[in-house]
């Protein structure tokens, strides 16, 4: 299974600390979960075939081996302390959950 989210900073965020704590704490802490097969971030740079601004900023690709190891790993009171961060960053996070064709 795969979750992608979608989201924009908060209002007053910045985007370089948000990054630095991605790639300091969020990318590797995901990572290590058990549950987890793979987890990056991408930042949107434009729109294909336009000059428009993307509606997200951010977008997480999240690959697990399965949902019910996946809560656990996250409900862990270690791991909050990551999602709790996630949260001082993010203006309402839209997770997608998704299934191969």
């Amino acid at each position: 299974m795969r979750i992608v989210c979608l989201f924009n900073l908060k209002e007053g965020a910045s985007a370089e600390a948000y990054e630095a704590w991605a790639r300091g704490t969020d990318i590797p802490g995901v990572n290590a979960l058990g549950s987890v097969k793979s987890f990056t971030v991408h930042r949107a740079t434009g729109l294909f075939g336009s000059d428009a601004k993307p509606p997200y900023d951010y977008i997480e690709v999240i690959d697990i081996h399965g949902m019910d190891g996946f809560v656990a790993d996250v409900s862990d009171p270690e791991f909050q302390k990551v999602a709790a961060a996630f949260g001082e960053f993010t203006d309402n996070p839209t997770f997608i959950l998704t299934e191969d064709l």
